[in-house]
């Protein structure tokens, strides 16, 4: 009788060990199946990753956990082993996270390109410009409202870079403001303020086409804001902790025939032309990288 009684007094510690054995095997398996994506704001605020990710998830189980963020801070949360997989626009930033055994598999997944944008009536008189070099260099003469995102994001990247090409140095400037925002919301601050401000047209057309913006594109087309996406996997031998099946499993659906055709059809129905080229297995000379 006696023995009875002290098991059923430890039953319930029984129940609750087991229950906590079967947590923490659950929430084993939850983390087994969650991919961290660390990726610019760009893909998110075109809209892209609303249709990519849940095609990945139902095709193979994982769950993604996106974190938006400028690619600057993509690639340090990759260089601190706090995501799993980046899908970033900054080229040489990206090569020197990989040198630096961060990061493997850099894989060229997509382009669209950087435009400059700008209110209607064109204070600068850039419209006429056949290059970034002579809008920027019009931009500072006239002294008019320019709105850096001021993020270390691609786009900020990218943008520092055609400042230094055109020979100007913008910072300290009254003219030059950072915002320290997203594209979304860089876009907005632009609009209302009547300034001109560097995005990608993917963002450019999503977000013009859901909010009218009062801004146009006055400058495009030139080789030197072609705009790069790569999908990179964070280095398991650096940070074991990684999820590497699942990062590669994400790398390998954005590479996939799948993948690459819905970022080929994507926009067309919204804005009328895609918002990216799909661009896995081509040449990287291709482009002019």
């Amino acid at each position: 009788m006696r023995r009875l009684e002290t098991a059923l007094h430890r039953f319930p510690a029984v129940l609750a060990l087991c229950a906590l054995v079967a947590g923490s095997r659950a929430a084993a398996a939850d983390d087994a199946k969650a991919v961290i994506l660390a990726t610019t704001t760009s893909t998110q605020d075109s809209g892209l990753l609303d249709v990519l990710v849940p095609i990945f998830e139902k095709q193979t189980g994982y769950f993604v956990k996106t974190i938006s963020v400028g690619s600057g801070q993509a690639l340090a949360m990759g260089r601190k082993g706090e995501a799993d997989v980046l899908l970033v626009h900054s080229p040489a930033d990206e090569e020197k996270l990989v040198a630096e055994g961060h990061g493997v598999n850099r894989r060229l997944v997509m382009h669209n390109d950087f435009v400059i944008v700008g209110p209607p009536g064109d204070p600068a008189r850039i419209r006429p410009s056949s290059s970034s070099k002579d809008a920027l260099t019009k931009i500072a003469q006239a002294g008019a409202l320019f709105l850096s995102r001021g993020d270390s994001s691609g786009t900020h990247s990218k943008e520092k870079g055609l400042w230094k090409a055109a020979g100007i140095d913008p910072e300290g400037r009254s003219w030059y403001q950072q915002t320290g925002l997203g594209m979304g919301d860089t876009l907005n601050v632009a609009s209302e303020k009547g300034g001109y401000t560097l995005a990608d047209r993917g963002t450019f057309l999503a977000r013009n086409k859901a909010r009218p913006l009062a801004l146009e594109i006055l400058t495009q087309g030139e080789p030197l804001l072609l705009n790069v996406y790569h999908v990179i996997e964070v280095n398991p031998a650096r940070w074991p902790k990684v999820n590497a099946a699942g990062a590669k499993a994400f790398a390998d659906f954005l590479v996939s025939a799948r993948a690459q055709e819905l970022i080929a059809r994507f926009g067309v129905d919204k804005v009328g032309s895609a918002l990216f080229i799909p661009d896995a297995g081509k040449k990287p000379e291709l482009l002019g990288l």
